[in-house]
């Protein structure tokens, strides 16, 4: 790659590798770091929730960096809990030291210099205990999402359209989802909340046993300082972990509604998750976004004498107060021990109130825990066949029959018909061009066609047998479908291609070869990565919370030119085709289905939908002349708005309105003078 002239002039650039990610910074920029229910319902949702908790702990113990690191992170918290009510008996000790010197007109030093010390101890015991159990916390919650990722995938990639897309099986699944983009997991969720609340009544119960012990009438607590959270600063940041990007290509081509269609059509809910699986297991625990990995980096700078010095620090005040005690006794005891009062009785009524809300939040994270269990078990709205399809693999080089007898259908929540009482028969091997008016009626008969969606009402027979009846897997594996608002998947060109057939999708030969019948191949070999170019890349490059231009306090400008050179990060993450080129790519995913291999037999049914729209002439014949060296004896179906070479060719053309008003092949639907003929000599005057 060129260097820039620019880049010669600039200060060194630093990379830090963090996981699979690639930290660049520009040496010498001191760049700022970024920055209800009842009580008794509360408890009813826990406890009928917990069930799944405890299958939650089962699973979770079962790997191996959890099991080993969690029971140190519990000691941990517990230790830490403890240290508030330590600290309170130092506060005691000083009380008593305020009475002594009231009652005695001397301070004893030794007393103050061991409080003091104590004092100190527990902060630094605190913060100590604080920088261990971030770094346990972050590799845990790192492998249980790891965990849980290839449940949520599988369960989101197995629904259905009607399934997918109703609004309370969304609401069951957001949640989950929500928490992975957020970079924890419902499980961790739970933990950490069970934790809180155990140490808290931990901590509750120590200081109140002290205040009984030593201070008795006054209340609890001391103020249990937090450190500040980490927020990750400039970057810019990027990975070329392969894994990785088609993981998270993968997860979105799941989750993303707009895939949803082809992703069932294609039978690609299987594959996909097994892809995922195995880019997973590559990866290992090194699968996490940025802010995860780089706060796992951040936290082992952490610790350092500067950071105990100012824990230390805080303690200052006090010991200060402490040491003017020794000095003037007698001007200080009233209002330190009324500092002690009112301190202790407002962190007591905090950490009251603190933990009420987290029994409340705990009973929401338990029930959407049960959410994710029984994600598995939502039942899709298109139910499985039993029979096998088709008898045999060769029949299908002979094409497909189907029919329709009397079939409605209505989309959900629509309140017109898209169809109504439909009737029509297309023999095995013919060609089947259905016209009309709106894309939506003629679009319905694919979807229903490939059982994205089940008619209302009426028979669908495919072959002569009731469609409902035949496996789903088998049913679509035995037919390829172009929709007309396709979706570009978020992966490579290769696998965009490759996933049209995933029986193929590793075979270079044959997703170069539908390339070239798709008309993709040339425009694809010209891009700088050829058929590994993503059309729109699923992993962002992350920079800093400056924007480029800003000008720093030393008169630097940001500039993020020489770290982008460096690390090969480009300023758009989307490849920029054109429509004509998407819609070639389209295609040639399509025309993997029908590739026949040794081990592969080629799909009996081609369905298109509008698949010449944003194709120029030249391409639309090319398009045309390769559906007909393709063809064979299968059974094409298409949809279009054009009249022109298809349906002159066509063996039957279906005249479609919400019904069909007419059905016949060109000739005779000319002779009839109806719907089809008024079209066609419509689009045919400006050419004669």
């Amino acid at each position: 790659m060129a260097t820039s002239p620019r880049q010669l002039d600039l200060r060194p650039v630093t990379r830090t590798r963090i996981g699979i990610w690639d930290l660049y910074e520009e040496c010498g920029k001191g760049l700022p770091r970024r920055s209800d229910s009842s009580t008794l319902e509360t408890f009813v949702r826990i406890r009928d929730n917990t069930p799944y908790v405890v299958r939650m702990f089962k699973e979770i113990l079962n790997i191996r960096r959890v099991r080993m690191l969690l029971p140190a992170f519990l000691v941990v918290q517990v230790l830490d809990s403890l240290i508030p009510a330590v600290s309170l008996w130092y506060d005691g000790q000083l009380l008593r030291l305020v009475e002594t010197a009231m009652e005695t007109h001397t301070v004893d030093t030794a007393v103050v210099i061991h409080v003091a010390v104590g004092r100190v101890t527990c902060a630094v015991a605190s913060h100590l205990l604080q920088h261990i159990e971030s770094r346990i916390r972050i590799p845990i919650n790192m492998s249980i999402k790891q965990f849980y990722a290839t449940h949520i995938f599988h369960s989101m990639a197995r629904l259905d359209l009607p399934t997918f897309t109703d609004s309370a099986v969304q609401m069951q699944l957001d949640f989950a989802a929500h928490h992975r983009m957020m970079g924890t997991s419902l499980a961790w969720e739970a933990v950490q909340g069970l934790t809180s609340l155990a140490t808290t009544a931990t901590s509750m119960l120590s200081q109140l046993f002290v205040l009984l012990t030593v201070l008795r009438k006054q209340q609890d607590g001391h103020d249990h300082r937090c450190p500040a959270s980490l927020v990750w600063g400039f970057g810019p940041v990027t990975t070329t972990n392969k894994d990785y990007i088609r993981m998270q290509g993968l997860r979105i081509l799941s989750n993303d509604s707009s895939h949803r269609k082809e992703l069932v059509a294609g039978n690609l809910g299987e594959y996909i998750t097994s892809q995922f699986c195995e880019s997973a297991h590559r990866l290992g625990n090194d699968a996490s976004e940025f802010g995860e990995m780089y706060e796992a980096h951040s936290i082992k700078k952490r610790l350092s004498i500067a950071s105990i010095l100012r824990a230390t620090m805080q303690e200052l005040p006090e010991i200060a107060f402490m040491l003017s005690a020794v000095r003037k006794p007698m001007t200080v005891p009233l209002s330190f021990a009324s500092l002690v009062l009112i301190e202790h009785a407002s962190n007591s009524f905090i950490s009251t109130h603190l933990s009420r809300y987290k029994v409340f939040s705990l009973a929401v994270i338990f029930a959407s825990l049960r959410n994710l269990y029984e994600s598995k078990n939502v039942q899709n709205k298109v139910v499985d066949g039993m029979e096998r399809f088709p008898e045999s693999q060769e029949s299908l080089s002979s094409g497909i029959s189907v029919e329709f007898r009397n079939v409605s259908f209505q989309y959900p929540d629509e309140e017109r018909c898209a169809l109504r009482n439909v009737s029509f028969r297309i023999e095995a091997s013919q060609l089947c061009v259905i016209v009309g008016g709106k894309r939506l009626w003629k679009s319905t008969i694919l979807k229903l066609i490939s059982r994205i969606y089940d008619p209302t009402e009426g028979t669908i027979l495919v072959n002569n047998r009731d469609i409902k009846t035949l496996r789903l897997a088998d049913l679509r594996a035995a037919m390829s479908i172009l929709f007309q608002d396709y979706t570009h998947f978020p992966l490579s060109i290769r696998e965009n291609i490759g996933l049209g057939n995933p029986s193929l999708a590793q075979d270079d030969d044959k997703i170069r070869e539908a390339a070239k019948m798709g008309g993709a191949r040339d425009f694809i070999e010209e891009l700088p990565d050829g058929f590994n170019t993503y059309i729109d890349r699923p992993v962002q490059d992350h920079y800093a919370c400056l924007p480029e231009g800003a000008v720093l306090p030393d008169d630097w400008p940001v500039d993020y030119s020489s770290v982008r050179n460096i690390g090969g990060l480009r300023t758009s993450t989307v490849s920029g085709l054109s429509g004509g080129q998407n819609q070639r790519l389209a295609v040639s995913r399509t025309f993997m289905r029908s590739l026949v291999t040794d081990k592969n037999s080629s799909a009996g049914m081609l369905l298109f939908d509008e698949p010449s729209a944003s194709l120029d002439p030249t391409a639309e014949d090319d398009l045309f002349e390769n559906l007909r060296k393709l063809r064979g004896n299968k059974t094409m179906i298409f949809s279009t708005h054009r009249f022109g070479n298809l349906t002159r060719h066509a063996d039957l053309i279906l005249y479609l309105d919400g019904s069909i008003q007419e059905q016949g092949t060109h000739d005779e639907l000319i002779k009839k003078g109806g719907y089809y003929a008024t079209n066609w000599n419509l689009q045919a005057k400006p050419y004669i």
